[in-house]
Order: C-alpha cells, then structure tokens, then sequence
C-alpha cells in the first residue's frame, strides 16, 4: 500500500461501539500522531522469532463452567467500584459472529455477506479483503469477531477456546512487531488489545486456575507488544487516544506493570480538558460522538477505580456538563441530534440525570435546567419546553452550528438548522454516511447536504462562522451568525424561532464580487411529497403530517422557478438521508434559488396538523418590513429590521 494511500486510510478507520444492542460504529477523524519515547521501566518489543504456527490446547476440566465476560453496552456505574485489582473485559462492540460461524473461520460485518477468511483450523489470511473496506477490513483485524468464542471459552468450552486461541496465535504470528505498516492492523491495536486481554481471562475461567499456564506465555508477551505499540503510536487527546490509554492501563492492571498504568493515566489526564471542555461540548464536532465519548470516560473512571487508581474530579465533572449538554441535544421524537458524523440512535441515560430524562421521555431523571443553551463549542440546542404543557413528543427541538472549521467528524454545516415539531422530524441532517472516500462521503459532510444558503458557483471551503448575537424570550429565540465561505463572498443568515405557532423563520443574505448561484436548502425526512404551489409556496405532505415552506418575497422577487425540489439525485448526490452508515434513503431537498452579485432570501417553515392552513401578508412601516403570519387558527407577526435581525413582537 502506497504511503498516501495509507495515511488517507488512517483518517477513515474506526473506533466503535454498539449501542441499543445495534451495531454502532465509530471512527476516529484526521489527527496528529505523535512519537511518545517510552517510559522508564516500560515493555519491549519481543525480538525472538514466532515460533511454527501450534494449535493451542485447551486441557480437559471437571468443574462446572464458570461464568464468561459481559458484552452489553451499558451506561457506565454512577457511583464508585469497588478495587479489585483487576481490568474487566469491555465486550465487543456488538460484532458478533455467531459461534458456528466462527468455529468455521468465517467472519461478517456490517451488511456485508459472510466470507470465509481461514481454512476452519483458525490459520487466518489477514490480508483478505473481499469488499474492498477499510472498515471491514480493521474489524477483521481488530479480533473483535471472535467475542462468542472467548465466552464459550470462558464457560469451559474447551474447543470454543481452542479456536479462539488458534487464531489469535495466527494473528500474532503473521504479523509480528511492529504492524504499523499495515494501516487496518495498526488502526485495530486498542480494540485487539482488549480481546487479548478478555482471551487471557477466558483461559483463566475455562481452565479453573488463577496463573496463565506456561503454555500460553506468547498471550502476555503479544500485550507487551501491544502496549509497547500504543506508547510509541499514541493517537493523542482524541476519543481514538482515550480508548488506547484506557486498553494501555488494562495491559498494566493484567501483568501488575505499575509503570504503564501511570503513563495511562498521565494521558487520560491531558486527554479529559481536551475531549470535554466545562460546557460539556466534545472536540469531535458530533453529536454521536458526543454520546459515544460519554460512555467511553465513564469505562475510562470504572477501569481506574477497579484496579487501584484514582480518576480525579474532573472526568466526573465533565462528563456530567457532557451529559448536561447530550440532554440538550436530545429532539423531542427521543432521538439525538443528527449532527456531524451521527447515525439515528436514542441516547443512553444514567440514572438520575438529565440523560436519563430525556432518555425516559420525560418520566424519571432530573430535567434540564434549561430550555435553550449556546455552546462556545458552537452548538445552539433549544426546544419549546420539557413537557410541562404538552406532552414530551410534541414539544419542538431545534439546532444551529457555528464556530470553528470543520474537523475530526464534523461537517461543513455552518449555520445549518435541524427542527423537530409536531412529534416528526421537519428538517434534518443527512445522518453518517460511512467511512468509504467516495462521493456520498463528500456529499454528506459537505454544505449540500445541510440546511444553509450554498453557493454552488463558489470555490467555497470549511471556515469558521460567528455567532454575533442571540436572544433569548420565554415564546421565541432569535440568532445571528455570519461567514466568509469563499473569496470574495459574505454569507449572513439570521434565525428566528417560535412557540405557539411553532415554526422558523430564516433570513439569509448573500453577497460576491461577481455574480454567483445561490441557493438555501431545506431537507425534509424521508416518504414526503413536495408540491411546488408558486415561486413563493411549496407544500410537503406525509400520511399525519403537512409543513409549508415559505419563500416570501422581501427586497428581491423570486424568479419563476425561484422553488426547485431534487429527491434521490446521484450525480451530482443530493437528496438523501442515512439513519445508519449501512442504510441511504431518498429525501426531498427543497431550494429557494437565487443568481445575482447578491441574493436575499426570506424562508418560513411551518409545520402543522394535516387539515391547517397558513397564510401570510406583509407590509412596510417606519422602514422596518413585517410578515403577520395565520397558521390555523392562531396569528403571529415578525419584524425584520434595517439591520436583518428577525423579532417577534405578537
């Protein structure tokens, strides 16, 4: 593999976790590496050759099986564990091959058709790469898959374990110290870290003894390699470094190696301030990321308390602004939000938080103490409230991005709205599109795929955007934010959004120094129809469910096909949804069209009952411009100022 090819590769490979009993996976973004020398008094690599490929053996026992290793996803323990001086397995991350499967050398992942990598005695050929992925290819390697052996084996399945063994004895035969050439072996450390470690285990109950019997020393010498790789190759203060830290303190907890146990928490130290700032915001620009990085400190805290060491104060009082602010994130259908690299998943509560409110619906927990939080980070979050007046579901959720530029899994989403109301998703993200560099990757992270004004005439890039001003009423929340995306071209956009009427209203500006396209784009879930009715009006319809979307002409007229709707559209990609990195669904995007050195387009979203109407009139008055605004029964008016920033003053 060519050194570009591989270090691009480097950037798409996973970090993952199973969430809801679904497989969830998770990758880290681009990062630095950085070269860490080893501490005093830490492993080397084993230098003696591998010995021929054995079978390993797993002796007769009498005794009853004892219990194996525990593979949920579960929200970490809200209060202290007890030391036991011991590392518990983490589990799998959901990628189970069945045991039959297994036994068989047959791995499968994702949606992909099983494929038989090995010759069924567990002599594996690790450069197998049928489907050409680079996800499927580090989970081969991660070792993940063989989870139903290692805990047959753990009960006393003498050839469950056998297998199982066999074929991590192949891996570390056939790729012997160091394996950073290889970017899916080099990617996969910590996760197969963990398996050896959870294998050691399984040996020790299936076998009924307390010390790793002479046999399988090659077990422990592979985890010195391993934690001796991790300290050479750390990933830094990324999620993907946290899960090398916490594997790197298991290797020191297993083999009472005092010394890796504290450069573990030496990193986990420096990593926390980064991974989670006081307001609870992550450094991966997503919200799925967000969830995962929550559930992943709390397994980093258990480790430390488990075996002996002392996570401090600070993993705990970010982790519960992070779960603070995952509650904030949470729409009113019990989703989180789909921002940044994020598949639809409900979020995990711990008990007594604001996660497990928002997790329950509303039913137990502690409710968010607010209703709408700005995020220096660069998140807005605010809903209609937490189901005091109506019920949960029918409340309406919001969300607006801004800050710095992308990065890690982030998207170019800058100034891009999600809105939930009317127990339904209105408009969305696109949701994760995978980790394949093709050309749904960069449609999904680009602006296309996003509800902002675009200009796709534009050499535009990822910048960061300000949030210059926000207001914040007990019945509407108003918000401006502006950008340069390219050259020569402003982008200004200001948000307006109600409760009672429930809609948004958005005004954005463009302006170039020569003429350009522009276009504000408005995703909406899958299984609608659109209706362009006029230049001004179009109409999207679902069995229960209506919104209008609103052009209303304020400075410029719309052009004749001022409305334009794409669904379902590959080349160019637009008009597409995925709830998961495995799934794509069709979308109607509706555009609000614009060609000119300048565009300025006024946008309402109004979401209703099926049998609702909404009407809108306009006039001027004291150089101020007004919508007043009919949505069935109930009448509201808009004041838009010299300036651009929407209010509502009825």
């Amino acid at each position: 593999m060519g050194t570009t090819v591989a270090l691009t590769l480097v950037c798409v490979l996973v970090c993952g976790v199973a969430f809801a009993g679904a497989v969830f996976v998770l990758m880290p973004g681009a990062r630095d590496r950085s070269t860490t020398a080893s501490a005093n008094g830490s492993p080397t690599p084993s230098t003696a050759p591998k010995p021929p490929r054995p079978t390993p053996s797993v002796p007769e026992s009498t005794d009853e099986p004892l219990p194996g290793v525990d593979t949920p996803a579960t929200p970490p323990p809200s209060t202290p564990v007890a030391n036991t001086g011991t590392y518990e397995c983490p589990g799998y991350s959901g990628i189970q091959v069945p045991l039959p499967m297994l036994l068989t050398d047959t791995f499968q992942w994702g949606d992909d058709p099983p494929y038989k990598v090995g010759n069924g005695n567990g002599d594996i050929n690790w450069r197998a790469d049928p489907y050409k992925k680079p996800s499927w290819y580090m989970w081969l390697h991660s070792l993940r898959w063989l989870g139903n052996g290692i805990e047959a084996g753990g009960r006393g399945d003498r050839k469950a374990l056998t297998h199982v063994l066999a074929i991590i004895h192949d891996w570390v035969h056939d790729n012997p110290y160091s394996w950073k050439g290889d970017v899916g072996a080099w990617e996969a450390t910590m996760h197969r870290t963990n398996v050896l470690l959870c294998a050691r285990q399984a040996v020790l109950s299936g076998m009924h003894v307390s010390k790793l019997p002479a046999q399988y020393a090659w077990l422990d010498k592979a985890l010195v390699d391993h934690a001796q790789f991790m300290i050479v190759n750390w990933s830094g203060q990324s999620n993907h470094g946290t899960d090398e830290s916490i594997a790197l303190f298991g290797v020191g907890c297993t083999l009472k190696r005092p010394e890796l146990k504290t450069l573990a928490v030496d990193r986990l130290t420096q990593a926390i301030t980064t991974a989670i700032d006081p307001q609870g915001s992550t450094n991966e620009q997503s919200v799925g990321y967000a969830m995962f990085n929550y559930l992943l400190w709390g397994r980093a805290t258990t480790a430390l308390q488990r075996c002996g060491s002392d996570p401090g104060t600070v993993i705990d009082q970010r982790r519960a602004a992070l779960s603070e602010w995952l509650a904030l994130a949470t729409k009113s259908t019990g989703e989180l939000q789909q921002v940044g690299d994020a598949v639809k998943q409900k979020p995990t509560g711990a008990a007594g938080t604001a996660l497990d409110y928002v997790a329950s619906l509303g039913k137990h927990g502690t409710k968010p103490a607010k209703r709408v939080a700005v995020f220096d980070a660069g998140y807005v979050f605010g809903r209609t409230g937490w189901g005091e007046t109506r019920p949960f579901a029918q409340e309406s959720t919001y969300s607006i991005r801004y800050g710095a530029a992308r990065t890690l899994h982030g998207h170019d989403d800058h100034m891009s709205l999600t809105y939930s109301s009317h127990g339904r998703d209105v408009l969305i993200d696109p949701g994760h599109s995978g980790y394949q560099l093709d050309k749904w990757q960069a449609w999904s992270k680009s602006q296309a795929a996003h509800n902002v004004m675009t200009i796709p005439s534009a050499d535009t890039a990822s910048v960061d955007t300000q949030l210059v001003r926000a207001s914040i009423t007990p019945t509407w929340e108003s918000y401006s934010l502006a950008d340069s995306p390219a050259a020569g071209v402003t982008r200004k956009r200001d948000v307006l959004v109600l409760k009672d009427p429930d809609l948004i209203v958005t005004l954005d500006r463009g302006q170039a120094t020569g003429n350009q396209r522009y276009e504000t784009l408005w995703h909406l879930a899958p299984g609608q129809k659109v209706t362009v009715q006029s230049p001004t009006a179009a109409v999207a319809t679902a069995p229960g469910a209506k919104t209008y979307l609103l052009q209303i002409p304020y400075q410029q007229q719309p052009a004749k096909d001022g409305i334009t709707v794409v669904e379902g559209q590959q080349d160019p990609v637009q008009g597409w949804y995925y709830p998961d990195i495995f799934h794509r669904q069709s979308a109607p995007v509706v555009k609000f069209n614009r060609t000119g050195n300048e565009a300025t387009i006024l946008s309402a979203i109004v979401p209703t009952a099926p049998t609702e109407a909404v009407t809108y009139k306009t006039r001027t008055a004291n150089g101020m411009f007004f919508v007043d605004l009919t949505v069935g029964a109930r009448k509201t008016t808009i004041r838009i100022s010299a300036d651009g920033r929407l209010t509502r003053i009825s």
